[in-house]
């Protein structure tokens, strides 16, 4: 491979660098477009609850100030609603005198104060409606009715309320300030103070006394100003009383005989009338007071986007962008190092088997430790083919070799082709045909060619034939060959192939059995599986030598020759036999105790009949 250095469009360093860009550039947008949402949305419903605040406040303290007729006892319900609302809330007189305050005492009280507390003298907003008289309508001052004449009228209400229920109107019962109690329509389906004249006594409007005696003062108190005004050339007359107002539950329009259109003196009318009524309510409400709410009645934004906090957001985002851009160098650095290494240690030529340096042990130290594992593979796998070429080359040549000796003498006329000499090239002809049926069916396995053909297979009977047909060498080396099997176990398997495997494994026992030893073939079930045992007594195998006895032209003595060392393929193959069997084989020996080869194999029912 050339080793061509990286584009810069495609260095990994460069595109981390432009992600976290990107990455910081959004979040630095997104955060502050948020931050400035959300700060604008808050601040505007702040102002809005604040001001809500502000009205309860007042409106509370008003009609604090509209039932007592001083400020004793108020300091309850100013700590009250400063617990409320969160905020400092102070009462002064005109002159600055405190009265109550939820501050601690000696805290200086802001430059001006939020509103006026005056009931009689009020513009807020009540549950009844905006004040257009600028009274509060709490303030019932003489007009509050006395305990019996509440009685009185409750039952004229409610027998109103059953008068319109027979008209089909459904009405609920409300109570005035002073105590009166209104007969309102709950669907206001009917025009407001329209009653129907089957039940339009006139009783439930009358005035009580008390609210007689009241009206007579009022109207005395409002005499004289009228008086003034060039508008009374004899009493003054009550024109339209309607004493379920909410204005103090009494409504009146002080006048002369006015000429009809005269809205001039009407209006002065009004106003001696609400003059004489502030005088009369004066003495049952608390002084003037001055509200004092947190720092002030404005309410200053917190967030400005004015051209230095512009510079700030701005040089916010430009310090988390260089941190950012400061940080995936580094951290990209530090990634792309190794990779490098291990791109530089792939590019080497493959027999130098290059490796890398372990720095780290996250994912790219795991890499590097993979890539490691992976070139000492290649290394012991190199070794291998290597002498797996010189095993093959060696195993072929000896028989080719007296093959072809034999053949040049003959050819020569030094010997003459008797049946000796072409029995012997006919063994060396068979030598060369089972290394090249091993070797093929090793590269069959390799492959993941290897056919099988399955049939139920009894175990006694495989190990009878297997012993059956190595009998005659076992004579005659003078080795002892028995088999055992107990009860009757069966295994799904290819019949030839495990006689194959079985046969390998009796081969190998009797190269490593001297004379007068014994190889012994057993079989049992143990649970699910079937084992089937090649117990030898010959030599045995060393403990470093156990994890090679599977390998490849493997042999315990490199001294042997071919004919009696084998070929070094029957374990091999019948490794590669069990795998695909999906079973599995093992060996435990001891040096000159002899081995015992394990096959193991899931067991199968017997067939039916057998």
């Amino acid at each position: 491979m050339s080793r061509r250095g990286v584009p810069l469009r495609k260095s990994l360093l460069v595109r981390l660098l432009i992600a976290s860009a990107l990455i910081a550039v959004c979040s630095v947008a997104a955060t502050a477009w948020l931050a400035v949402e959300t700060t604008t949305r808050a601040l505007r419903e702040e102002q809005v609850q604040v001001l809500a605040d502000d009205m309860d406040v007042l409106a509370r303290l008003s009609g604090y100030a509209a039932t007592h007729g001083d400020w004793k006892g108020v300091e309850r319900t100013v700590r009250a609603l400063s617990a409320k609302t969160g905020r400092r809330i102070a009462l002064t007189t005109v002159d600055r005198t405190l009265v109550a305050d939820s501050a601690p005492r000696g805290t200086s009280l802001p430059q001006r104060a939020s509103a006026t507390v005056d009931p009689l003298r009020t513009d807020t907003y009540t549950e009844r409606g905006a004040q257009r008289s600028g009274i509060d309508p709490r303030v019932v001052g003489p007009y509050r009715l006395t305990a019996a004449e509440r009685v009185k009228l409750d039952a004229l209400a409610r027998a109103r309320q059953r008068c319109f229920a027979r008209m089909g109107v459904e009405t609920v019962i409300n109570r005035t300030p002073s105590g009166r109690p209104t007969v309102d329509d709950v669907d206001a389906t009917i025009a407001a103070g329209y009653v129907p004249e089957e039940c339009a006594d006139g009783k439930l409007n009358t005035p009580t006394p008390t609210e007689e005696t009241a009206l007579t003062a009022l109207a005395r108190r409002a005499r004289a100003c009228l008086k003034r005004q060039g508008l009374s050339g004899g009493p003054p007359m009550y024109i339209g009383v309607d004493v379920t107002d909410s204005s103090l539950g009494t409504r009146y329009v002080l006048t002369k005989f006015l000429k009809e259109g005269d809205s001039v003196g009407a209006r002065e009318a009004q106003a001696c009338a609400d003059s004489a009524r502030r005088a009369q309510l004066d003495p049952y409400v608390a002084p003037v007071a001055e509200l004092f709410l947190g720092g002030g009645d404005s309410i200053a934004p917190r967030f400005d986007v004015s051209p230095a906090n512009k510079a700030k957001v701005v040089g916010a985002a430009a310090l988390v962008l260089a941190v950012t851009v400061a940080v995936t160098t580094l951290v990209a650095t530090r990634l792309v190092r190794p990779l490098r290494a291990l791109t530089a240690a792939a590019q080497q030529p493959p027999e130098q088997h290059v490796r890398v340096p372990v720095t780290t042990r996250d994912e790219t130290g795991i890499l590097a430790e993979a890539f490691n594992e992976l070139a000492e593979r290649r290394e012991r796998l190199e070794a291998q083919r290597k002498a797996m070429v010189s095993d093959i080359a060696h195993e072929l040549r000896s028989p080719l070799t007296n093959i072809r000796g034999w053949l040049e003498v003959t050819r020569d006329g030094v010997v003459d082709p008797d049946p000796a000499l072409l029995g012997s090239l006919h063994e060396e002809a068979l030598v060369l045909q089972r290394v090249i049926d091993d070797l093929q069916d090793l590269a069959d396995a390799d492959a993941g060619t290897l056919r099988l053909h399955r049939e139920p297979v009894r175990c006694d009977e495989l190990l009878v034939q297997v012993a059956a047909a190595h009998r005659v060498a076992f004579d005659a080396a003078g080795v002892t060959l028995s088999t055992t099997v107990e009860g009757a176990p069966w295994v799904d398997a290819d019949p030839v192939r495990m006689r194959q495997a079985v046969g390998n494994l009796v081969s190998n026992a009797l190269r490593h059995t001297p004379a007068d030893g014994t190889v012994i073939l057993a079989a049992r079930r143990e649970g699910e599986d079937v084992v089937l045992e090649v117990t030898d007594t010959g030599t045995g195998i060393s403990a470093d030598d156990l994890p090679h006895v599977f390998d490849r032209f493997w042999r315990a003595e490199k001294s042997r020759s071919r004919r009696t060392g084998g070929s070094g393929l029957g374990l091999p193959i019948v490794r590669h036999l069990l795998a695909a069997h999906g079973g599995t084989v093992g060996v435990a020996s001891e040096q000159g105790a002899g081995s015992v080869f394990t096959l193991r194999l899931r067991g199968t029912p017997a067939p039916k009949g057998d």
